[in-house]
């Protein structure tokens, strides 16, 4: 050994010699010592370890396991809980080792006893428990159970270690020592041909001549010519020339230099040849593969090669098949895995599955895992898909949907479980939920819509691939009513219904009028048949008619038959469908969030297609305005969109009032197009989150479904505008009448401040200017700035039956304008003919009777008809100037008094008592005097007398019903301003 390491002679004499010369370069230059010190022979011969990765994680393991036996010895139990959960998540770590190595290792196993054992030791000692502080006794209860529930999984190999605790233990030894024998020679053998390699190559003869010379006899070996000793490496540092090297690190550093140089060429060399011989090697399978060469041109890009799966000769089978589609999948969400990569491993494994015939269950599991790679390609959640990968997916959903289709045996789940799949044999059983799937690529493809811009010609190719996923959902619906469970068909259903919903059926509505003009025909043809009858000119007898009473003659079962076959078409092919998917949820779902959402589908679809009774009714029996508020946002911008399609069915069956009031809490406030989620409003001095405003860029609709604003705004102003401007005409006197429309207030006052009013350009113009026409009785100025060529452009148009609406909008127009004319003017006439006032507003003689029927009735209007003259009486009423302002004075007094009591009530806890009595907002004695304030202004003569009411109960009625309109907005989840 010591002719191995050591030199031959003595150490004294190596020491002596070594600090002689160590002070002579020293004396020469002090700098020189630093740079020799700074490269010192222990820092060039540092090893350096490599470890696998199984010693790694049993190190690991190793080291928690001694930490909690730190903490059981201590009996620190709160740390010892602690610990074991960190364990937990070691052995996690350690599971991919583990499963490789066959199993848990024993002395993890052994760990688990002895902390079993401490545990059970400690809960028995009673003494030792009372001792415990809060803490630890908490821990002791918890990690008992803990250790319980886990113990389970191992209930076996806890229950061998413990019949024979110690044979694990002495088989595990021996191993570790071969392994650390293993190591250490490997370090020794690496060690060695870095001393080789360092020896430089013009140093070798002289090292040869004087180990010839000089040395031991006894030792002389094939290791000692590649060992020389130090005495040798003395004198030939010695022998060397004064003059020639004074630095001594500049000379070893410039050969050892040059050795590296040697030794990386060396390297490059061999590993251009080994990369030439694998080239060589592929090259030659690959030609006995193909057969024959295929010349690539220049400068065309090279065809990626297929990936290598399995080694030559592997015998494929679906435990192969699936060991390496686990590997692939486990790489799967890491750091630095290529993404692209693994979905054509995936590919190619497919393909490799097939040629060996391993059945459609394999390739039903290998197809689920290509299109979840594929969502995962895109790791940013708020961006889309690409265009490759979008085809990708929907070509691999597709064939997935075909091969479930058509083979029964294959059955697919969420709640099949790893363990219990059967893929070998048939009946198949995958673990995949193919609905989720589909819901998924529907939902990348509303991000890819909201991702492109909406005026250009890719947001028209994109949208083509709707039909695709229109399609899929059907056919999935259509497998899923075979195989699928009562939740899963609501699902689907839900997603086939809001693909439906928002569409219009124009084709229908196309039949049905052409049909409705035949019907009407046929009637005029019946009618006509029967003046001739009667003229004489054609005979009918009563054998054409006989039967049962009741029977109805030819021509009217014609006409009720017509009548029929337009009722059906109105019931068109989409209206049928919603109806039936719309109705199993209703009777199946058990979640609120798919019905909820379905009944608005079936609401808008209702309104879209002007059935307004069936759209209102369902609305008011299903009570979403009270719960909608608790629902999540993107149902409540459903519920939005439906109120809002609510209103403008509501319009166009001339339901004005309701048009307005389904249309105020999404005008009101001016935020329309953000409730709409049809887009974000800058604020002022609001600052957006980043993240907040990323989620509602998320929830945007896409533009094919949005609803014009501008047509809203203006469906919402006109019939403000029909409402507003008769109860301002009618309220004239009224210095705290109330506005039912703020923004058509804001629009008038707008008007009213400009110096100079042009023609109207905008929409709002247009409006305002029809106001001002109908407030002086001109209704056809009014219609003209309603409906005219620039209007019907921007808004009327957009109607699918915009005649009938226009038609609609001059009835209104008149009409309001006749009862904005009677109370403007009311008190300059004495009585006005009904014919002269059909004549003005182009009105039937009978709509004209009613609408001043109705304004008597309801005391709007204080007149009498005198039949026999067909004329209207005015009872000339008004009250005077004087009159007017002592009506005033006693309001203002009788509510300082309302207040004073108030106050004194409050004071003095009796306002609550009289609350519960139900004597009103102000108690017994301010409803008595809401009564007398009652009958002292019915007796009064002039406005009051017209509407029947004191002032001071007008006012009570107004804030009851402000408060019940605010209450609505609360219940609605809406902010009203």
């Amino acid at each position: 050994m010591s002719s191995r390491f050591f030199a031959t002679g003595s150490d004294s004499e190596s020491e002596s010699s070594s600090e002689s010369e160590e002070q002579t370069v020293v004396q020469a230059k002090s700098t020189v010592t630093t740079k020799v010190f700074a490269f010192s022979d222990d820092e060039e011969e540092t090893k350096r370890v490599v470890r696998s990765a199984k010693d790694k994680r049993f190190e690991e393991l190793q080291n928690v396991i001694k930490q909690l036996r730190n903490h059981k010895k201590i009996k620190d139990i709160s740390k010892v809980l602690e610990t074991f959960e960190d364990l937990t998540k070691a052995l996690q770590k350690s599971q991919k080792v583990i499963e490789k190595e066959g199993g848990v290792p024993r002395f993890y196993i052994r760990a688990l006893v002895e902390l079993e054992d401490f545990i059970n030791e400690t809960w028995e000692d009673r003494e030792g428990r009372k001792k415990l502080n809060k803490v630890n006794s908490k821990a002791l209860t918890t990690m008992r159970q803990k250790l319980r529930k886990y113990n389970r999984d191992f209930e076996a190999k806890i229950a061998s270690y413990r019949e024979n605790p110690d044979v694990g233990d002495e088989q595990e030894a021996p191993e570790d020592d071969r392994d650390k024998s293993d190591s250490e020679s490997d370090d020794d053998d690496e060690a060695v041909q870095k001393k080789k390699s360092a020896v430089p190559a013009d140093a070798a003869p002289d090292m040869k001549s004087q180990f010839l010379k000089g040395g031991d006899s006894e030792g002389s070996d094939d290791s000692d010519l590649d060992w020389p000793s130090d005495s040798d490496s003395e004198s030939s540092d010695s022998s060397e020339p004064e003059g020639g090297y004074t630095n001594m690190a500049a000379k070893f550093l410039k050969k050892t230099t040059a050795a590296e140089e040697a030794a990386k060429a060396a390297r490059k060399q061999e590993k251009k040849e080994r990369k030439a011989r694998e080239q060589r090697r592929e090259e030659e399978e690959r030609e006995l593969e193909e057969g024959e060469w295929t010349e690539v041109q220049r400068g065309a890009p090279m065809a990626m090669e297929k990936p290598k799966m399995f080694a030559k000769g592997t015998e494929i089978n679906h435990a192969v098949v699936l060991k390496k589609l686990n590997e692939i999948l486990a790489a799967r969400g890491k750091k630095g895995t290529d993404r692209s990569e693994q979905i054509m491993l995936l590919g190619e494994l497919r393909r490799i599955s097939e040629e060996n015939n391993l059945g459609l269950g394999m390739t039903v599991k290998i197809l689920f895992n290509i299109v979840a790679s594929i969502f995962d390609y895109n790791p940013n959640i708020a961006t889309c898909m690409k265009d490759e990968m979008w085809a990708k997916c929907i070509t691999y959903i597709t064939e997935t949907m075909d091969i479930l289709i058509d083979n029964t045996n294959i059955f697919v789940g969420a709640n099949v479980l790893e363990e219990s799949e059967a893929i070998e044999a048939e009946p198949f059983r995958v673990r995949g939920c193919i609905l989720s799937v589909m819901e998924r690529a529907d939902e990348e493809f509303i991000k890819m819509l909201q991702a492109c811009d909406a005026h250009s010609t890719e947001y028209v190719e994109r949208l083509k691939d709707e039909k695709k996923i229109e399609v899929l959902v059907v056919r999935l619906q259509k497998y899923l009513e075979e195989r699928g469970t009562s939740q899963e068909i609501c699902r689907v259903y839900l997603r086939r219904i809001e693909h439906v919903y928002y569409k219009y059926d124009y084709e229908h509505y196309k039949t049905a009028d052409l049909i409705r003009k035949t019907v009407e025909q046929k009637e005029e043809e019946a009618k006509d048949g029967e003046v001739e009858a009667k003229d004489g000119k054609v005979e009918r007898k009563d054998e054409e008619v006989e039967g049962k009473d009741g029977e109805v003659t030819p021509q009217e079962k014609g006409g009720e038959e017509a009548k029929d076959m337009v009722e059906e078409q109105k019931k068109e092919k989409t209206a049928v469908i919603m109806d039936k998917l719309c109705k199993y949820i209703y009777a199946k779902d058990t979640t609120d969030r798919i019905r909820t959402r379905a009944i608005l589908c079936h609401i808008y679809h209702h309104a879209l297609h002007g059935r307004w009774y069936e759209a209102r009714d369902l609305m008011l029996m299903s009570h979403l305005q009270d719960t909608i508020q608790h629902s999540d946002v993107p149902t409540q911008i459903l519920y939005n969109r439906t109120m809002v399609q609510l209103g403008l069915c509501a319009f166009r069956y001339g339901n004005i009032k309701d048009a307005h009031n389904a249309l105020l809490d999404i005008q009101s406030g001016g935020r329309a197009k953000e409730l709409l989620a049809q887009g974000l409003l800058m604020q002022r001095n609001v600052e957006r989150d980043p993240e907040r405003e990323k989620i509602e860029k998320r929830r945007q609709m896409p533009f094919h479904m949005h609803i014009n604003l501008e047509l809203l705004e203006c469906v919402y102003l006109v019939s403000a505008m029909l409402l507003e401007i008769p109860y301002m005409a009618a309220h004239e006197f009224d210095a705290r009448r109330r506005m039912i429309s703020k923004s058509f207030h804001h629009q008038l006052r707008v008007s009213e401040r400009q110096p100079l009013v042009g023609p109207p350009e905008s929409m709002r113009e247009h409006v305002v200017a029809a106001s001002k026409a109908m407030k002086i009785g001109d209704w056809r100025a009014c219609r003209d700035f309603i409906i005219n060529e620039k209007m019907n452009g921007k808004v009327w148009d957009l109607f699918p039956e915009a005649e009938k609406v226009r038609d609609l909008i001059s009835r209104k127009i008149q009409e309001e304008s006749l009862r904005t004319y009677l109370f403007t003017y009311s008190a300059i006439y004495d009585s006005l003919c009904l014919v002269t006032l059909a004549e003005m507003f182009e009105l039937d003689g009978p709509v004209v009777h009613s609408i001043i029927s109705k304004m008597i009735i309801n005391e709007e209007l204080a007149a009498s008809w005198d039949e026999p003259t067909q004329t209207v009486v005015m009872h000339r009423s008004e009250p005077t100037r004087l009159q007017n302002l002592a009506l005033q004075l006693s309001d203002k007094l009788a509510n300082l008094v309302d207040n004073n009591e108030r106050i004194l009530e409050v004071k003095q806890g009796t306002s609550a008592f009289y609350t519960r009595q139900g004597e009103g907002r102000f108690g017994r004695q301010g409803k008595e005097r809401h009564h007398q304030g009652k009958e002292r202004h019915q007796g009064q003569s002039g406005y009051h007398q017209q509407q029947g009411r004191g002032y001071q109960g007008q006012r009570r009625d107004r804030g009851d019903r402000d408060r019940d309109h605010n209450k609505g907005y609360q219940n609605k989840g809406y902010n009203r301003w």
